[in-house]
């Protein structure tokens, strides 16, 4: 017997085939999605934009990059329509996420739930944490805030001279109250250097003293474009201005920290114009109230004294005796007409009382009930004839459909068309020849009249 050598084979345990856990592609990728979306939650992330898409589904698909390394993005339709500005590429944008994983190509990406421009981020930021500590040390607080002078000898501006905000004030201020003058602190409102200008500006106002109350003015812009009056040397100036301040930056939803450390904040520029004077037309209609109001008061004094000048002089005429009989005399005259007034009264009174009771009397008559009763028993007489008529000819209608369908179905409707019922003479219908024999006396039922016969064969 032969025996063949060669390689020892390995046989794996009769188990192990049993034991594998085999995955396949589509439950790797949903398990390892699952892993990244719960092991990391939401989370921040400041990058560039770069290779941004727009399909017709509306979605957005791109990425984010920094010096070194990139990430594939996308954001549905529902969120990017709440964003506040269009992206591009090359943006420097803040972005909240969901790390995920899109499954049919396993690719790792971001899912996009908030975007934001980092820019205006790091602004607002920068807003937030000054506005916090200049609060902080009651730079805000409502108490140190200073009343608005009720007339202004004079008006400082504190902005540019050459932009719409002056133009606008200056328009206000003629049309409300043209009188007070006006003095414009120039400054630049809008750039590196503007915060240090516009601080300097309220500093000397303040040391000069030429004003009352001083106006903080710009026109509308975009956070960068106000960015100037966000500077703490300047709120610090405003702070401790010995003038108080209006100011006027931007539109109604635009703030800005000159604003919190100002004494009054206007929406507007035009509307702290308003702020600093009173109206003038509202003024002079004020005084000729005014004016009115002494007139009337002199008057009623006049007349007052006037009345009591002749009540003195009535006085000295009733110690005569002439006058005291003209007096009584008067009295009994006005005595004898009240009594004449009161007796007609009375008259009317009892006039009234009669015209009431005569009328209650003609409603109880007798003969009024009996018109009553029969003008009723009419229209009941009336409704009883008009519901009978209407019962029978619903009746009539009802029966008619009744009467097509008794004829029809009728014997007699046979008999109108030539047939005839034939019946033995001596009782019951013949239905069958067999029951005839000859001799048999019969009967036909005609339409018209019946005839009698006799058989003489089947």
């Amino acid at each position: 017997m032969r025996v063949r050598r060669g390689k020892p084979q390995y046989h794996a345990p009769m188990d192990s085939a049993v034991n594998r856990d085999i995955y396949s592609v589509s439950r790797l990728n949903r398990e390892v999605r699952v892993l990244l979306e719960r092991g990391f939650g939401s989370l921040w992330l400041e990058a560039e934009i770069s290779n941004l898409a727009r399909p017709s589904s509306g979605h957005w698909y791109f990425s984010l990059k920094d010096a070194t390394a990139q990430v594939r993005c996308c954001m549905f339709r529902q969120r990017n329509m709440l964003c506040a500005f269009a992206a591009k590429d090359g943006q420097k944008v803040l972005v909240r996420a969901r790390i995920g994983l899109y499954e049919p190509r396993g690719e790792y990406q971001l899912v996009i739930d908030h975007m934001e421009d980092a820019g205006l981020g790091a602004l607002k930021r920068q807003f937030e944490e000054l506005s916090a500590k200049l609060a902080a040390e009651g730079l805000f607080a409502a108490e140190r805030k200073r009343a608005l002078p009720m007339i202004p000898r004079r008006i400082g501006v504190i902005t540019s001279p050459t932009g719409a905000a002056i133009r606008d004030i200056l328009h206000v201020l003629a049309r409300r109250f043209a009188a007070i003058p006006v003095l414009i602190y120039p400054v630049a409102v809008q750039g590196a250097a503007a915060a240090a200008e516009i601080a300097a500006a309220v500093r000397t106002a303040g040391r000069r003293a030429e004003c009352d109350v001083l106006i903080l003015a710009r026109g509308g812009g975009s956070l960068e474009d106000l960015w100037a009056f966000n500077d703490e040397a300047l709120a610090r100036a405003i702070a401790a201005s010995p003038i108080p301040v209006i100011s006027g930056i931007g539109h109604e939803i635009d703030f800005t920290i000159a604003d919190f450390a100002a004494d009054v904040r206007a929406p507007t520029p035009s509307a702290a114009a308003e702020l600093a004077v009173p109206d003038g037309e509202e003024w002079r209609a004020s005084l000729g109230r005014l004016a009115q109001r002494l007139q009337r008061g002199l008057r009623r004094r006049v007349e007052s004294q006037r009345e009591r000048l002749r009540w003195l002089v009535g006085r000295a005429a009733l110690v005569s005796p002439s006058a005291r009989l003209a007096q009584q005399g008067q009295r009994l005259d006005d005595l004898e007409q009240r009594l004449s007034r009161a007796l007609r009264q009375i008259l009317a009174d009892r006039r009234t009382v009669l015209g009431e009771r005569r009328s209650r009397l003609w409603q109880l008559s007798p003969a009024a009930r009996v018109r009553s009763t029969a003008a009723r028993q009419a229209a009941l007489y009336a409704r009883l004839r008009a519901a009978a008529l209407a019962r029978l000819h619903l009746a009539r209608e009802r029966l008619a459909p009744l009467v097509r369908t008794l004829n029809a179905v009728s014997p007699l409707a046979t008999l109108e068309r030539g047939n005839a019922i034939v019946s033995r003479v001596d009782g019951g219908i013949l239905r069958n020849a067999a029951d005839a024999p000859p001799g048999t006396l019969i009967e036909a039922r005609l339409a018209l009249g019946t005839v009698r016969a006799k058989v003489e064969k089947p």
